[in-house]
């Protein structure tokens, strides 16, 4: 089991208030509101559609919400009524903000040693120097030493997942969110992706993780949130979500995972 705690001044690290989202007439969240404290592993599970990627990019800061607000250690970064304040806010703690997607995203042109020092480099001003050297580092620790002149197009898919989280992790985030971040993968480098993130979870990094991986929710997971059309349906400690869920809607979701 995972000790959490929060943050020194009893601040949420991050959390949504009555967010909502809309997409012309299509409302993609609904009144939304959830804390994430620092040392969680949040796991945000549902059917496909239910707005599990919209929330995420949400705290991401790639989505504005409609309403509501993303608020980070007190700050407001996230205002659907105040859309300039909070963006000017919001690029205060950008970098502070982790992101892994399903596809990658790694740049074609770059080496992975490139793709990872960028950032650092161009965002935060290391020297080139301390940018490689914590390269190397973050190589070694997602298991990828030996691949940093490679280019990203002779990676496996799992490979390329492993250098997108080394890359992330350059950028020393608060927070890293996961958007389903091995479903693009064969099971055997789903495994290799989700030890490195098991490794994370351990170490104590603060992970929202958008996932259909059930076994990586109920054995890493700190809190289970359950979404359905928009809205939290559910959430709790991953144990009470999985063995005795309480809502009619999490119980059938979770009988298509029985064997």
């Amino acid at each position: 089991m995972r000790n959490v705690t929060g943050a020194a001044d009893g601040k949420p690290l991050i959390s949504a208030e009555r967010l909502c989202k809309n997409f012309g007439s299509v409302k993609v969240l609904k009144n939304i509101s959830m804390n994430i404290e620092e040392g969680e592993v949040v796991c945000v599970i549902g059917p496909s559609g239910s707005g599990k990627t919209t929330l995420l990019r949400c705290f991401a800061l790639l989505e504005q919400p409609t309403d509501g607000v993303i608020i980070m250690q007190g700050t407001v970064i996230g205002n659907g009524a105040d859309l300039k304040n909070a963006r000017h806010a919001a690029k205060a703690v950008r970098s502070d903000i982790g992101m892994v997607f399903q596809h990658f995203n790694l740049w074609p042109h770059m080496t992975v040693l490139e793709n990872i020092i960028e950032a650092p480099i161009r965002v935060r001003g290391v020297s080139r120097k301390a940018a490689e050297a914590e390269a190397t580092k973050l190589l070694e620790k997602v298991g990828l030493s030996d691949k940093h002149g490679a280019y990203p197009i002779r990676l496996s898919g799992g490979q390329q997942q492993r250098v997108a989280i080394a890359r992330a992790l350059a950028m020393h985030p608060k927070v890293m969110l996961f958007d389903e971040a091995t479903s693009a993968l064969d099971p055997e480098l789903k495994r290799e992706v989700l030890l490195v993130m098991r490794a994370l979870a351990a170490e104590g990094m603060t992970m929202m993780v958008v996932t259909h991986e059930m076994g990586f929710a109920r054995n890493v997971g700190s809190r289970i949130v359950f979404m359905d059309q928009g809205e939290i349906v559910e959430e709790g400690a991953p144990a009470a979500f999985f063995d005795e869920p309480q809502t009619d809607r999490a119980k059938r979701f979770l009988r298509q995972f029985e064997d």
